[in-house]
């Protein structure tokens, strides 16, 4: 007897709607959640993290796959588990008025030394709060 389990997930992405002579791409507005982008990115690269340690899903190319994503996106938002903890638990509970984005934080991710992330993540959202107080 072979066991059934059904795995059920939600990913946002682009939809393709056509209207007429032009096809358009429909996004969720970034003001329909108080959950800042890059916070839910962070909780979606844990949770795929654990689905694959789990062998519910294969691998990380069978996520891109289903999300219809590139390897290449799925591989950024997946790189945000390598940063330092600490960081990862900011992210998640970052104030919805946060600019930060997976795009600010590459320069970060790549850094293997989780001091000197932490000292760049500093920097970028110090640099963030003053631009943020200019507006």
């Amino acid at each position: 007897m072979s066991s059934h389990q059904e795995v059920a997930y939600t990913l946002d992405f682009a939809v393709r709607r056509r209207s007429g002579p032009k096809s358009q791409v429909v996004r969720e507005s970034s003001q329909d959640s108080p959950i800042p982008r890059i916070a839910r990115l962070m909780a979606l690269a844990i949770r795929i993290d654990g689905l694959v340690r789990e062998q519910t899903l294969p691998d990380y190319a069978a996520v891109a796959r289903r999300g219809r994503v590139t390897r290449a996106r799925m591989t950024q938002i997946m790189k945000l588990l390598h940063l330092a903890p600490d960081l990862q638990e900011e992210l998640l509970f970052l104030p919805p008025s946060s600019r930060l984005t997976e795009r600010h934080l590459r320069p970060i991710v790549r850094q293997v030394d989780w001091h000197e992330q932490r000292h760049r993540f500093q920097e970028l959202t110090r640099r963030s709060r003053r631009s943020r107080g200019s507006d």
